[in-house]
């Protein structure tokens, strides 16, 4: 048990190097914008989650190993099982899975009464259940392009004209705007707000839009400032010290809803990466870019799953029910075998598009 242990702590210290190092790739404000885009589309991962898969998928296809840069689907062992897929041997990615536990009690406000519930174990009448993490441990998580078996239904892609807003959203969003007590107010120009997109007055309790702009990027401000109050308001006294980051937090949380929807994303622009990570006295900038990642990651989720809108997967296969994020069920050193399978698809070719300069 002691060996295993200890293995098990190697692992997890090994992951957590590979996440430093993802981290630290992340220099300009274009490797942000792709990895909160990747994210978008992997959302019921956690943000360490997110860097751990796409590091290993985009060395694997370096490799030649899987047919495209970016992963398509990813699920665990046993739920591609489920599905009547097989997983390859030695073609899972580690991630570090949440071991999630059945607490219960009949008074929830009092910390010291909650108990843990056994396996099968049901609460007592009138008791509250809650799960919670109580350890983490090495998983694995197998894309789809290195399974095979039973076909899975895909979800409609939402298709967007140049400058088109998606069906609903600008509704779904004002709507969220409005439950936090703001009012929407769409403006004639830039001159009614001092120049810029969009505004949040926190003291007047409006968000202010301007109208001469095509719909999606008055979709985009109206998220953004979604963003600034969610994350940024008068109690969150933290996050208004250091504007930068909460200028970031905001467009990137815009950009994360745009990449769910299929928008083009492109001409979202992040400040240099290590100026505004080092902004924060006191804090390695490594741990606030994990921080400022995870908190836009959240929040997205949040706002995505509020809104009746055709939107991309999130990264789970469509036919996948999944009892909250990082469900991997157990590791796996070696998977069963399966028949062999037939050859690779061409590779596509990678192309990264270069962002226009544009301020927040």
């Amino acid at each position: 048990m002691a060996m295993r242990n200890e293995t098990r702590e190697a692992k997890l210290e090994a992951l957590e190097e590979r996440i430093v190092r993802s981290v630290e790739e992340l220099v300009s404000g274009e490797d942000w914008r792709r990895a909160m885009e990747f994210a978008a589309r992997f959302r019921s991962r956690s943000f360490n989650n997110t860097l751990l898969i796409w590091a290993q998928h985009l060395e694997a296809y370096e490799q030649g190993r899987v047919p495209t840069p970016t992963p398509t689907w990813v699920a665990g062992f046993q739920d591609w099982k489920k599905m009547g897929r097989w997983a390859e041997a030695g073609g899972g990615y580690e991630i570090r899975a949440p071991v999630r536990v059945r607490f219960a009690t009949a008074t929830p406000k009092d910390p010291a009464s909650w108990r843990r519930l056994a396996k099968g174990q049901s609460p007592r009448p009138g008791e509250v259940v809650q799960r919670r993490v109580v350890n983490v441990v090495p998983a694995h998580v197998w894309d789809v392009s290195r399974t095979h078996g039973a076909e899975l239904p895909e979800l409609p892609r939402p298709k967007l004209l140049e400058g088109e807003a998606p069906a609903g959203l600008w509704d779904g969003l004002a709507s969220q705007v409005e439950s936090l007590g703001y009012e929407v107010l769409r403006m004639p120009d830039s001159d009614a707000i001092r120049g810029a997109n969009g505004m949040t007055d926190y003291e007047t309790r409006q968000v202010l839009v301007r109208t001469d702009m095509d719909p999606a990027a008055q979709v985009k401000t109206l998220a953004h400032e979604l963003g600034h109050a969610r994350m940024h308001g008068p109690n969150q006294q933290e996050a208004r010290q250091h504007r930068g980051i909460g200028e970031v937090e905001a467009e990137s949380l815009a950009l994360m809803i745009a990449a769910a929807h299929g928008m083009d994303t492109s001409d979202y622009t992040i400040p240099y990466v290590a100026g505004w990570a080092a902004n924060v006295d006191g804090k390695d900038p490594v741990q606030v870019i994990r921080d400022t990642g995870e908190k836009v990651r959240r929040t997205a989720t949040d706002v995505l799953s509020q809104l009746d809108t055709i939107q991309l997967g999130n990264g789970n296969p469509v036919s996948l029910r999944i009892d909250g994020p990082e469900h991997a069920g157990p590791e796996h050193s070696e998977p069963e075998r399966a028949p062999d399978r037939a050859p690779l698809p061409e590779r596509e070719s990678r192309r990264v598009q270069a962002a226009p300069g544009r301020g927040l």
